[in-house]
């Protein structure tokens, strides 16, 4: 994919903890927005938004978390936790000395977003939550993700010559969304077995108590027909955060692949999210 003319994107790094973790700033200026991606996603997955933000007149910064995409992928489990991860991310605003910004993710992200709001609540502006994975999320993604770290965990060493080939394939031939995909099978496999068992033992979200306290301004997307990222989280979730406006998506790859709705409603909310604050204000509205 191509920069747009107005859009300054610079790739960066730093360090956290004895690791390198990997981001990319998109536009400039003091409206900062920090994105995540998904469970085992590189953060190039948000890169389309990424540059719709910044056009926008947002500084947009999208993270790869440790033992994703462009960032280090130790092979010890007791690395990766929700609370580590959001770690991550305030350390990223202490390196990029940032008071404050929009936070956001999709389904591992925005999980992270909502541990941010718990650990460092006055340096969240605002929440884009895409897809969370709550209590009403968990036997399903435990029956969709438990196989997976078995396979990942016993036969990781098998499986690591299918991602060394694919590591081999230059990017310039594969699509934009293809190398999103090829990235996850490109890491190590004992590298996402150790992601997956260290999420597996640790808290996926804040408790709901903790969540009904968070009084930033939030989106929350969701969508049917998906039982890991069931819209009965969404909406529990949006109903339980004081100031929500919840987002229902047509399918699960709606702002991936017909991104024009939803990336407008992003847009707006976080125009909404850099206005001056009205104290006192609830707003609970849900688009369609």
């Amino acid at each position: 994919m191509t920069s747009a003319p107005d859009v300054r994107v610079q790739a960066g790094h730093f360090q956290y903890r004895g690791n390198r973790l990997a981001y990319t700033s998109f536009g400039e200026g003091q409206r900062w927005v920090v994105l995540m991606p998904g469970l085992l996603l590189p953060v190039t997955m948000q890169e389309p938004l990424a540059r719709h933000l910044a056009q926008q007149g947002n500084h947009l910064i999208t993270l790869d978390p440790l033992g994703h995409g462009r960032s280090e992928h130790p092979y010890d489990m007791t690395r990766y936790s929700v609370n580590d991860f959001a770690h991550e991310v305030v350390a990223l605003l202490d390196h990029l000395d940032i008071d404050e910004a929009v936070i956001g993710g999709t389904s591992l992200g925005a999980n992270i977003t909502l541990e941010v709001a718990a650990i460092a609540p006055r340096r969240v502006r605002g929440m884009v939550l895409e897809m969370p994975v709550l209590e009403n999320g968990l036997v399903a993604s435990a029956m969709t993700f438990g196989p997976l770290l078995v396979a990942l965990h016993f036969f990781g060493r098998e499986l690591s010559w299918v991602s060394a080939g694919l590591r081999k394939i230059p990017r310039r031939l594969v699509p934009f969304w293809g190398n999103v995909t090829l990235d996850v099978m490109r890491q190590p496999p004992t590298v996402s077995g150790a992601v997956l068992q260290g999420l597996f033992f640790g808290h996926v979200a804040p408790h709901r108590d903790v969540r009904r306290t968070f009084t930033q301004p939030a989106l929350v997307i969701g969508h049917h027909r998906d039982p890991v990222h069931p819209f009965s989280d969404a909406g529990m979730l949006a109903g339980e955060l004081p100031n929500a406006r919840l987002c229902e998506a047509s399918h699960i790859l709606e702002l991936r692949f017909n991104p024009e709705r939803l990336s407008g409603e992003i847009a707006g909310f976080v125009n909404d999210c850099w206005t001056p604050r009205v104290h006192g204000a609830r707003t609970r509205r849900r688009t369609a």
